[in-house]
C-alpha cells in the first residue's frame, strides 16, 4: 500500500518579534520574484534601500502587539490545526511555511525519511495568486528536484468556491452574524492590479470592465479578484445576507503600485462617516489568524473606524482549527 502524508503550507512568520528577526523574514519574503514582480536588481534595490531600513521596526512593533507566549500567532495556530487534523487521519500530517520556519524543505525531507511515497500538498490559500499559491508549489517542486526525492506531489487546487469550504466559513461566522451589527466587510488581502493583468493571457479581460469578474472567461482560473468575489457571493447566498449589509474591500497594501480597491481602511472611514456604528470584518483570504487580521484589522482597523465616528468593530476569527474546517480538510485528505 502506498504510504501517504499531508503537508499543509502557510505563508510564514518571523522567528521572534525582534527587529532583526523581522528584517530577515521581510528580506526573504520580499525578495521572492512572485511577491515583487520586478527583475532581481530592481527588487534588491527596492527591498534594501526603501523597505529594510525602516519597515522592520514598525513591523516588529505590530508583531509584538499580537505575539503569543508560544510564538507567532500564525505559526501557533497553524500548529494547532496540524494537530487537530492529525487526530482525524491515520497518515502523517506536517505543517510548513513558505518563508521562515518550519520550511517546506525541512518538512519534505522529514516525510522522505519516513518513506512517504505520496504527499497531498495543501497550500492554505483559498484563492489563486502567483505570490501565494504558485511560489509555494514551485518551492516544493524545487526541494524535490534538489534532493532527488521520489515522492509524488499531489497539489490541492484553490478551494475558493468549494461548498465544504463555504459551509465551514459560514459556520465560523454564524455566531457573529446572529448578533446586532450594521455592516459586514469582507476584507481580502490586497494584490497589485499588475499581478492580475499579467495572468490574463488575452490581455483583454481582467480589470478591463467593471463587471469583468461576472463575465465567464478562462482567466478566472487564476484571477484572484474573480475568485474572492465568488467566495463572497457563495458566502452571502449561504448565510442569506441582505445586499445592503455587506461590502468587499482589500487590505495590506505595500509600495506605490495600483492595488485592488477599495482599501479596507478607506471603507471603514466611509462607513463610520456615513453613520454606521457597528461593523463586522471577516477575512476569508486567510484560513489562519495572523498579523494581518489580529493587528491590521482588530487593532488598527478598529482605531480607524472609531476615530472616524464608529462605535464598535468586531473581527470574525479565521477558520483556524475549528471543527468544521478540520473536518473539511480531513475529508479532502481521504479522497
Amino acid at each position: 500500500m502506498t504510504k501517504k502524508a499531508v503537508l499543509l503550507a502557510n505563508l510564514g512568520s518571523p522567528d521572534t518579534a525582534e527587529v532583526s528577526s523581522v528584517r530577515r523574514y521581510l528580506n526573504q519574503f520580499l525578495m521572492d520574484r512572485y511577491v515583487i514582480q520586478l527583475p532581481w536588481l530592481f527588487r534588491r534595490m527596492i527591498v534594501s534601500l526603501f523597505v529594510l531600513p525602516s519597515r522592520p521596526k514598525a513591523s516588529a512593533q505590530a508583531y509584538q502587539s499580537v505575539w503569543m507566549e508560544q510564538g507567532s500567532p500564525l505559526v501557533v495556530l497553524s500548529e494547532q490545526l496540524k494537530l487537530a487534523l492529525q487526530a482525524k487521519l491515520d497518515m502523517p500530517v506536517q505543517m510548513a511555511m513558505r518563508y521562515g520556519q518550519p520550511s517546506i524543505e525541512s518538512q519534505l525531507l522529514l516525510l522522505n525519511q519516513q518513506n512517504i511515497e505520496e504527499v497531498l500538498y495543501i497550500p492554505l490559500y483559498p484563492h489563486y495568486a502567483d505570490s501565494t499559491v504558485r511560489t509555494s508549489i514551485e518551492e516544493a517542486e524545487r526541494v524535490i528536484d534538489k534532493h532527488n526525492l521520489t515522492v509524488k506531489l499531489n497539489v490541492l487546487e484553490p478551494f475558493y468556491d468549494e461548498p465544504d469550504y463555504i459551509d465551514a466559513l459560514v459556520a465560523t461566522a454564524q455566531p457573529y452574524l446572529e448578533q446586532d451589527y450594521d455592516h459586514l466587510i469582507f476584507s481580502y488581502h490586497g494584490l497589485p492590479e499588475s499581478h492580475i493583468k499579467k495572468l490574463d493571457t488575452t490581455g483583454q479581460h481582467c480589470l478591463n470592465s467593471a463587471d469583468c469578474c461576472q463575465q465567464a472567461h478562462d482567466a478566472h482560473k487564476t484571477c484572484y479578484r474573480h475568485q474572492v468575489m465568488t467566495t463572497t457571493a457563495r458566502f452571502v447566498e449561504k448565510a442569506g445576507l441582505d445586499s445592503s449589509k455587506y461590502s468587499v474591500a482589500f487590505q495590506s497594501r505595500l509600495g506605490r503600485d495600483k492595488w485592488l480597491e477599495p482599501n479596507t481602511e478607506d471603507r471603514l472611514k466611509e462607513l463610520a462617516q456615513a453613520g454606521t456604528k457597528k461593523v463586522l470584518v471577516i477575512c476569508p483570504a486567510f484560513v489562519t489568524d495572523c498579523l494581518e487580521t489580529l493587528e491590521e484589522i482588530a487593532i488598527r482597523g478598529q482605531e480607524v473606524f472609531i476615530e472616524a465616528g464608529g462605535d464598535e468593530l468586531n473581527l470574525i476569527p479565521c477558520l483556524n482549527d475549528s471543527s468544521a474546517w478540520v473536518d473539511v480538510l480531513a475529508t479532502w485528505s481521504k479522497k
